[in-house]
């Protein structure tokens, strides 16, 4: 697996992965995460990525030089969720493409967060996530190292914040 520097161009890229993602959670009747309509068919959807793809630092993972997943960095939250009063490193979106599930991109990917916190002098890493539903994906992150560090809603839509605290040496 490599790992490449991304940015605005990947926007589309990133789209298709996240309407991959909205199909198969729907697919299983787990559409309370992102709902039923694909990203790329919302307005809000397209432009937030856009926001993201242009502004936050973004990576691409690809196995076998096909796009597999990827990761969105800041130095600081969206609105929705609480600043801290310390630096930080904040992972904006995280997506693997549903065609190389199961082969551990999204935790090469929160590795490669740790490596650019690491970089950077940074000892905190947070994340956002979906906190309904079954729970899997507040686990998944979990079982990467995060722990639970508040709840927060956007309208009813419940989130989790997760924090991992990272060893400067």
């Amino acid at each position: 697996m490599e790992i490449r520097r991304g940015g605005a161009g990947d926007a589309p890229l990133i789209l298709a992965m996240l309407d991959g993602a909205v199909a198969w959670l729907s697919g299983q009747g787990r559409s309370g995460q992102w709902g039923d309509t694909p990203w790329s068919a919302s307005p809000r959807g397209v432009e937030r990525v856009g926001g993201i793809a242009r502004d936050d630092e973004v990576w691409i993972a690809e196995i076998g030089g096909r796009p597999a997943g990827a990761m969105a960095l800041s130095s600081g939250p969206p609105a929705y969720v609480a600043p801290v009063e310390e630096p930080e490193v904040y992972i904006t979106l995280l997506v693997t493409d549903r065609a190389f599930a199961g082969r551990g991109v999204g935790a090469a990917l929160i590795e490669h967060a740790r490596e650019r916190a690491r970089h950077q002098g940074v000892g905190l890493l947070r994340v956002d996530c979906y906190g309904g539903g079954d729970g899997r994906l507040v686990d998944y992150y979990r079982g990467n190292g995060f722990t639970s560090a508040g709840e927060f809603t956007v309208g009813d839509w419940p989130g989790r914040v997760l924090t991992q605290r990272l060893p400067l040496s």
